[in-house]
């Protein structure tokens, strides 16, 4: 059965896990409505995608008011 000859050392296996962190979330901005979103998805908040509309934009609660772009 194979086995390690030598200790595996700290930097050595903190260096090989270095690999294996979670990448940052990228956040683009709706060119509508200025609102945050992942690329390539549609806009959550006005419902757009490549400047048309696909959904049915997302209703205001009452009382609330939407900032101008």
């Amino acid at each position: 059965m194979a086995v390690p000859k030598k200790r595996t050392s700290s930097t050595r296996r903190d260096k090989r896990r270095a690999t294996h962190k979670a990448a940052k979330a990228r956040v683009n901005h709706c060119p509508q409505c200025h609102h945050p979103r992942l690329p390539h998805r549609v806009c959550p908040n006005c419902g757009q995608y490549k400047g048309r509309e696909v959904i049915a934009p997302k209703e205001q609660p009452f009382g609330t008011v939407t900032p101008d772009a």
